[in-house]
């Protein structure tokens, strides 16, 4: 899918990966309220298995066609 049905994917509550990325169990989801003090943002769930918040898109990723949900092996 492209990057823009995986954002609206992240908004029903789903996490979402590339398939070309390298780390395993890597994924993207939605944080809708961090703190009561924090705007909706997008989070990481890195291969170190760290959430990250604040992920921005690269030009690759935003034009890439191989995002996917993501789904626990």
């Amino acid at each position: 899918m492209k990057f823009g049905q995986a954002l609206e994917e992240m908004e029903k509550g789903n996490k979402v990966c590339r398939a070309g990325w390298n780390g395993k169990g890597m994924y993207l989801y939605l944080a809708s309220q961090l703190t009561d003090w924090c705007e909706p943002c997008i989070v990481m769930f890195t291969a170190q298995g760290k959430h990250q918040p604040g992920w921005l898109s690269s030009q690759a990723d935003m034009l890439a066609s191989d995002w996917e949900i993501f789904l626990p092996l």
